[in-house]
């Protein structure tokens, strides 16, 4: 139940880690900062799908730097003087004039008579209004400012030019509201606006400022500037757009961020008539963005995040990065292709930030998730099996199937002879001293040929091969371990009697069959190791060297797997405990004349029960 919860535990960290990193996106989306990012999107967008052209017939008259410089008359302009401009573009065939100043309080009277009587005499005049933001001790209040009673009943009708600038005084909210002045306006034009089939949210910008055909004020005012005829049918927004006079500077000039100085690193400033003539066009051309709702973002999200966590658990870590990548990029694609081909305004960056938050948490508790992973399996293997063994079962986990499982192998036992005597006569300190120097030499061979050294039983070795990877080979590396095992103890009984110690012989058993391979033991305490009647066959083969005078005793089993270049010589049939059906034993021999000696001797030789040897 433990290592079941562990194991629940392990997989459920890896998508809590990836919930965990989009809750922190959606919670930093409700940010400041993230309505800046986004709106830098936006006008990214902006800039690129800008078409760069107006078709609609608008003309701004701007209240620009070379007005002041040629009429030499301070701001505010006496307000006959804009009579005069209305006079000559509703005579030159205006089909509507609007003026996106604020005409609220009194000038002079002789100068607000004349500009009401240009207003009754050229009709269809369009005059600002807006709305101020009063502050109370205890609330705030918006409300609305008119134009003077005497030019609307004139004939001028009041339009709204409010705007709501974004933090970074970026304009891209359309001006919806009944009676704004681009409405106004729109109810003017010679054709009727194009259908919508609902109200969009945001401004579709053209292009920089002076996308649409943008003339000097003064112009209207000089005969021969503009050509007889230039404003028929056209819609005239009178407007300021000045950077440099002192007395509209104080105010901003009716200035605001540009939403293509993103990509654009010309002008960065774009005038407030010129936005309001944006909002008219996309009235006219039935433009403007709609914005779609959260859920979109949320299915996007949903849907490649899905993906991700799927194909992430099959993929490697270069290809599920490639992947996620792919599905940024798939966001970013469809969220501009929507922006550009159908008007709508579906805001990547949660999608994007979300699915990168996913793949970057994800990732990271992937990995140390397969970090403690590979420390548990490093800790559990490394004594048993030769450190690229190691390496492989970290590297491709998939190959370690834990738990139990009856596969192939071959086994073998070792034994110090007569080192129970041989001990007696040792001090504590040499018994461990030659059992050191033995585990020392025998270790290393064994996993030199891919054997696991399952454990040490006093002076015994337990090991096998073909766990935990396959090994087709596994018969002969046990084999060929043997007798180079067997060499090893030459030297090492020429270097424990060169240091005063008494000589130790060793026997190796080996036998080949179908074992219980796993991990054994208790849920605290536990082993890699082989269990089954092979591993006992093995195990008293090693002790039935004694009777044969041999050094390394395999069986049948394990001789059908060698190769031909290892010589074996036959030495009895022998039947073990608990079967019916006789074994025959070999041993390691070069001499071929004594191989074949043996195999004729052994014709008509009655088996001999193991138990007895």
């Amino acid at each position: 139940m433990r290592a079941t919860a562990s194991s629940w535990r392990r997989a459920a960290a890896v998508p809590a880690a990836g919930l965990l990193a989009v809750a922190l996106v959606f919670a930093l989306s409700y940010s400041r900062t993230w309505d800046a990012v986004e709106g830098k999107i936006f006008d990214l967008f902006t800039s690129w799908a800008a078409p760069g052209v107006s078709r609609q017939p608008i003309v701004i008259l701007a209240i620009d730097e070379p007005t002041f410089q040629e009429l030499r008359v301070q701001w505010p302009f006496p307000r006959s003087l804009h009579g005069k401009v209305l006079e000559r573009a509703r005579a030159d065939g205006a089909a509507a004039v609007g003026f996106d100043i604020v005409f609220a309080e009194p000038s002079q009277p002789e100068q607000d008579h004349a500009f009401a009587r240009s207003i009754a005499t050229a009709g269809r005049v369009v005059l600002a209004s807006t709305q101020e933001l009063i502050v109370h001790a205890n609330a705030s209040l918006w409300t609305q400012v008119p134009p003077l009673p005497e030019l609307l009943a004139a004939g001028a009708v009041a339009g709204d030019i409010s705007v709501r600038p974004d933090d970074d005084y970026v304009v891209r909210r359309q001006s919806n509201a009944e009676g704004s002045l681009s409405e106004q306006l729109a109810r003017l034009a010679p054709t009727p606006p194009a259908p919508r089939s609902a109200v969009p949210a945001l401004i579709q910008y053209l292009g920089p400022r002076g996308t649409i055909d943008t003339r000097s004020y003064y112009q209207a005012l000089e005969p021969g500037l503009l050509p007889p005829g230039f404003f028929r049918g056209k819609l005239v927004l009178v407007g300021r757009s000045t950077r440099s006079a002192t007395e509209l500077q104080a105010s901003r000039s009716d200035m605001y961020n540009s939403p293509l100085a993103v990509a654009n690193s010309g002008d960065r400033l774009f005038p407030g008539v010129e936005i309001q003539a944006t909002m008219l066009e996309n009235r006219l051309s039935g433009g403007g963005l709609h914005q779609l709702g959260a859920g979109w973002g949320y299915a996007l999200l949903a849907a490649f995040g899905s993906l991700l966590f799927v194909a992430g658990r099959r993929l490697d870590p270069g290809a599920t990065a490639l992947l996620a990548l792919a599905c940024v990029l798939v966001v970013l694609v469809a969220s501009y292709a929507l922006f550009f081909g159908a008007q709508r305004w579906l805001p990547p960056l949660f999608p994007v930030a979300a699915l990168v938050a996913l793949y970057g948490a994800t990732t990271v508790a992937s990995y140390l998730a397969t970090r403690q992973r590979a420390l548990r399996v490093r800790g559990m293997f490394a004594q048993y099996v030769p450190a690229p063994v190691v390496a492989r079962l970290v590297e491709q986990p998939e190959l370690l199937r834990l738990g139990g499982e009856s596969r192939e192998v071959t086994l073998m036992f070792t034994d110090l002879a007569n080192f129970t005597g041989l001990s007696e006569r040792l001090s504590a300190q040499q018994t461990v001293e030659v059992l050191t120097a033995y585990f020392n030499a025998m270790t290393p061979i064994v996993h030199k040929y891919q054997g696991t050294l399952d454990k040490f039983i006093g002076d015994a070795i337990m090991a096998f091969w073909g766990a935990p990877l396959d090994d087709a080979q596994h018969a002969e590396h046990a084999v060929r371990a043997a007798i180079e095992m067997q060499q090893a103890m030459q030297q090492l009984v020429a270097d424990l009697q060169a240091r005063g110690l008494p000589a130790i012989g060793m026997r190796i058993g080996i036998h080949t069959g179908t074992a219980v391979i796993g991990n054994v033991g208790s849920a605290s305490r536990f082993s890699y190791t082989a269990i089954g009647d092979a591993v006992n066959l093995a195990a008293r083969l090693e002790g039935a060297n004694k009777a044969f005078g041999t050094g390394i005793l395999l069986s049948q089993a394990t001789a059908a797997q060698l190769p031909a270049d290892i010589g074996l010589r036959a030495l009895a049939d022998v039947i073990v405990k608990g079967k019916t059906e006789p074994v025959r034993v070999y041993t390691p021999c070069d001499d071929e004349a004594q191989r074949h000696a043996s195999e004729t001797a052994l014709q008509g030789v009655s088996p001999v029960a193991l138990e007895k040897l």
